[in-house]
């Protein structure tokens, strides 16, 4: 304990003193740390603060009830439906061009010219053998009807010569006494004679006859021959110039002044511009649910069109199935071939079914969060939404949500960790 010192009438004396009590400074530590203990069970308790979204970077779309169309989308071209390939007839070297890409041809117009020195060489000498084979014809013709006639001379005259016989052996047989034996039996064997080559004569004229038709078929068709091969040679000549072929406008000539081409090689292509239809690439997991007759629309970028589905690819090509669409009505203006185009494909219409516009996440009969606007739109909550059958910009909802819910469509990942969150407009 410490002690005082006093000083009376010169004596020092030392004094006790009794220290100060601390009692309210200990209250003041302990009402203290009651308090900071009390402070930190509640902040514990407390939910961590909602982060903040902007309503400008969200959409959003409403629950509705009703009839909703499955479709489907892909993305194309239009491709025309004639295509004529001009190919080289024959090997040749590009002597002229007078077309180009775009230009709008009659079937008559020469598009280029190919020089062949080897084809004309064998036109003008298939032209020479059907001459020369044409002129053997008609002297065999001239030369066979000149033997006939000869032949049919010679008949005439051995016919006459065998009549007189005849008169003859007749006169004579009415006078028997005043004709000699001998006379007689001569102008027998002469009618013998004269029937004889009579006889003869005819059947060498019959054959002559017979020969001159078989000769003369034999000449024809081997003028025939010539003459097909001379039309062969001729087609060969004339397919130098090249022409369009038919009316439309030329799509591809990609060729040059002295270029050198095959038989074969494709010269230039022409299509007819009206006359289109739309390919489209539809990813496979959807085109299983794609048929033919099915209804589309076909956009253009310059209008939409109808269509109906013709065609399905049975295999798939990187994860899509290519489908043809046959476009009903006019095209839009300025619609054209290989033009980009967009289409959808309806699948099938469902009645009286709950429905909302496609999120950016889920799938086909899949389960996911979504954020329900709640509290007069000032904030959002999560809730787990069962996706039904899904459409091009819809999906069916089965379970999670109601009719007239409000929900967010956009990318909200960045909230995972979240289940609630402020809309700030």
């Amino acid at each position: 304990m410490p002690l005082a010192s006093i000083e009376l009438e010169g004596l020092s004396v030392d004094i006790v003193r009794e220290p100060k009590r601390k009692t309210g400074r200990y209250i003041g530590i302990a009402v203290a740390v009651v308090v900071v203990a009390a402070i930190t069970i509640l902040l514990r308790r407390l939910e961590p603060a909602a982060p903040t979204v902007e309503a400008a970077t969200i959409w959003t779309d409403v629950v509705q009830r009703g009839s909703m169309l499955r479709q489907v989308r892909g993305s194309g071209n239009l491709v025309p439906k004639d295509i004529f390939f001009i190919t080289a007839a024959t090997p040749g070297r590009v002597e002229e061009i007078f077309a180009q890409p775009g230009d709008r041809v009659e079937p008559a117009a020469v598009l280029l010219k190919l020089d062949n020195p080897d084809v004309e060489l064998e036109y003008l000498q298939a032209q020479r053998a059907l001459t020369v084979a044409q002129g053997e014809l008609q002297n065999l013709r001239g030369t066979l009807e000149t033997n006939i006639l000869n032949q049919q001379a010679t008949l005439a005259r051995t016919n006459n010569q065998y009549r007189d016989a005849v008169r003859t052996l007749e006169s004579y047989r009415e006078i028997p006494e005043e004709v000699a034996k001998n006379e007689l039996e001569r102008v027998q064997d002469q009618v013998e004679e004269l029937k004889a080559r009579l006889e003869i004569e005819e059947r060498t004229l019959q054959l002559m006859q017979s020969s001159q038709a078989i000769q003369i078929a034999n000449k024809e068709a081997e003028v025939e021959r010539l003459g097909q091969l001379e039309q062969f040679r001729r087609n060969l000549f004339d397919d130098l110039a090249v022409k369009a072929g038919r009316r439309g406008v030329v799509r591809e000539l990609g060729l040059e002044i002295g270029q050198r081409v095959g038989t074969g090689q494709t010269l230039a292509v022409v299509i007819q511009p009206g006359n289109l239809r739309a390919v489209i690439r539809v990813p496979e997991v959807q085109a299983k649910d794609v048929r033919l007759g099915q209804e589309a629309e076909v956009d253009t970028r310059s209008g939409k069109v109808a269509g109906n589905v013709t065609r399905i690819d049975p295999s798939a090509t990187g994860g899509t199935v290519t489908v043809d669409i046959e476009l009903i009505g006019q095209l839009p203006y300025g619609a054209r071939a290989d033009q980009s185009i967009d289409g959808v494909i309806t699948i099938e219409r469902l009645e009286d079914v709950l429905y909302t516009g496609r999120p950016t996440i889920g799938t086909a009969n899949s389960r996911i969060g979504l954020f329900r606007i709640v509290e007069d739109g000032n904030y959002a909550v999560r809730v787990t939404v069962s996706i039904g059958r899904t459409s091009v910009d819809k999906v069916e909802i089965t379970q999670g949500l109601n009719e007239g819910d409000e929900v967010i469509l956009s990318d909200m990942s960045r909230w995972d960790a979240f289940d609630r969150v402020r809309i700030r407009n």
